[in-house]
């Protein structure tokens, strides 16, 4: 006769410090020790499935596949991820999430103003299978985090503020379905040349911490750094110039430039247009009267179609660049002073990550004055289309070349 209670007692003690193979193998002894019926029984009241059981079984008998000693299973067994049964789980819960991304700029951790269970019913919608839970660690694998409330306003929220991203969304989507460049664009906080600390640790001979001066104040023949960075979308790579003179629009245009130049006309020998998404203010505002006029410039230059897609008023901080280009550069020179230019250049080049991310710097020599006046004539001559959604956010400036083309 088999004694239920012993059997249970026996799993209930033993079970919490057994791992799975030891759990089968102890299930499938008392079963052996029960005889006829005992595969049964035990099923029973341990609540483990028959066939987990009888796989215990052929390993005692020393039947099937073995199981190397350091294994709990066989190579390749056990439940497939989801990821690896349901090809387009990633691609729609980054779609989903995409557009309400929100993060801090000096971190590469995003979070999203989604609950879990709201972007589960939604992966539900598109046909996909999955708990909140599950979401959860995809979510963590893709980078965020979960975040409280945090005080990071600029400025009061515009009331199309969303319409705005996902309008912006909508444009660099279209883009990249294209084949056509989209880029973001953003000046790097200034940063002083010379012996002044950084923040961050670096790993150095214990008791000698690198000598920096006690105060920042500027230091004439140095003076600061302004790196202006372009960064690639699609490509995950990105273009920093390393201005020396004042952060005006001429300089925030001519980084295009050197972009397109040394990365992008390679990258996108076909284009017909290009994309910048950039901040709503700084030299590339979009009230600035200089910015569009240097982009109509290079617009004649490139011979393409240059449309801008402006981030609402106080959301800078969740510009693209700022998450996958500028928080790793600094992660990359944390506790390293900024003695020179050529430093600067090597710190930021030197800049890579797991997702194979590339970044190409160099030293913008010009110089650019600050208070460079447009004049109204000069607007005029701008060949600016302005989109029916918030035309102030969103316009496209063509080459006036083709204009000329166009009517002879």
């Amino acid at each position: 006769m088999i004694d239920d209670a012993a059997i249970k007692l026996r799993f209930e003690a033993l079970a919490p410090v057994l791992d799975e193979r030891g759990r089968r193998r102890y299930a499938a002894a008392e079963a052996l020790a029960a005889g006829h019926g005992g595969v049964t029984v035990v099923a029973r009241i341990t609540g483990m499935a028959r066939s987990t059981i009888d796989r215990g079984l052929a390993e005692l008998r020393g039947e099937g596949s073995p199981v190397a000693a350091e294994r709990v299973r066989r190579e390749g067994g056990g439940r497939r991820s989801l990821v690896s049964t349901d090809a387009t789980l990633l691609t729609d819960l980054k779609a989903l999430v995409e557009p309400a991304t929100r993060g801090d700029p000096m971190t590469p951790l995003l979070w999203t103003a989604k609950s879990l269970r709201n972007l589960a019913a939604g992966l539900h919608g598109l046909g996909h299978r999955i708990c909140h839970n599950v979401v959860a660690d995809l979510l963590r694998e893709m980078g965020y985090s979960l975040q409280a409330n945090r005080k990071t306003r600029e400025g009061t929220d515009h009331p199309d503020r969303d319409a705005q991203f996902g309008y912006l969304n909508d444009q660099v989507k279209a883009a990249l379905t294209a084949g056509q460049p989209a880029i973001s664009v953003d000046t790097k906080k200034k940063e002083l040349v010379g012996d002044f600390k950084n923040a961050g640790r670096e790993w150095r001979p214990k008791g000698q911490p690198e000598q920096v001066r006690v105060h920042d104040f500027l230091i004439p023949d140095l003076g600061r750094a302004a790196p202006y960075g372009v960064y690639d979308i699609a490509d995950n790579a990105g273009w920093v110039s390393l201005g020396i003179d004042h952060d005006t629009a001429s300089f925030a245009v001519h980084a295009i430039r050197r972009w397109w130049q040394a990365m992008g006309c390679a990258r996108y020998p076909q284009a017909t247009r290009l994309l910048v998404t950039a901040d709503c203010g700084g030299s590339n505002g979009a009230r600035v009267r200089l910015w569009k006029h240097e982009l109509q410039t290079l617009a004649n230059e490139l011979g393409i179609a240059i449309t801008v897609c402006h981030l609402p008023p106080g959301t800078s901080k969740w510009n693209k660049i700022e998450h996958r280009l500028f928080s790793f550069i600094t992660q990359n020179w944390r506790g390293q002073p900024l003695v020179s230019y050529q430093a600067i250049v090597q710190l930021i080049a030197a800049t890579t990550t797991d997702t194979g991310l590339k970044v190409q710097c160099e030293i913008d020599p010009n110089t650019y004055p600050a208070g460079v006046k447009v004049s109204d004539a000069e607007m005029d001559a701008i060949n600016i289309h302005r989109h029916d959604f918030h035309g102030d956010w969103n316009y496209t400036i063509t080459p006036n070349t083709q204009i000329r083309s166009d009517s002879s």
